[in-house]
């Protein structure tokens, strides 16, 4: 028997279990990143969810309460408590658009900007720990292979 077909029965050997799924591999860094950012923004008293609005604010100023929900990965109604929790603790504010009738447009203040600024390093530190065995160009192709799936997601 030659080397190729060994190699290729081994391969598919009924003993060896399949490799996870692409789905389960892309939780799987989904809950590390979350387990890890939670423990950065604990003193902060911010959640993740929180944090991912407050970033999303900083750099899409002047959001809808809708528009920060979907950007943010949440319900409208999810988003409507957060909003009014972190306006109370100061870092939001919303205002009348003068553009858009009674729509309202969430705004960061100063000591929003400054509480993301507290956890930039660290959060930039996690995603180079997880990012690190990585070449440049694999962090290019990555980045490009999980907007196309984020693309791709989004029109189902």
């Amino acid at each position: 028997m030659s080397e190729i077909t060994d190699r290729s029965s081994a391969e598919t050997s009924p003993s060896e279990p399949d490799p996870p799924t692409m789905l389960y591999l892309i939780k799987q860094v989904e809950l590390s990143i979350r387990a890890r950012m939670d423990e950065v923004l604990r003193a902060s008293g911010v959640t993740v969810l929180q944090y991912t609005a407050l970033t999303v604010l900083r750099r899409r100023d002047g959001l809808s309460s809708a528009e920060l929900a979907r950007l943010s990965f949440v319900t409208a109604q999810a988003m409507g408590e957060m909003i009014a929790t972190l306006e109370r603790r100061g870092l939001l504010v919303r205002a009348e658009n003068p553009d858009h009738g009674r729509r309202l447009s969430i705004s960061l203040t100063s000591a929003g900007r400054t509480l993301l600024s507290t956890h930039d390093e660290r959060i930039a530190a996690l995603e180079g720990t997880m990012l690190a065995d990585l070449a440049t160009l694999e962090r290019e192709e990555l980045r490009d292979s999980l907007n196309r799936c984020r693309v791709a997601l989004s029109k189902v």
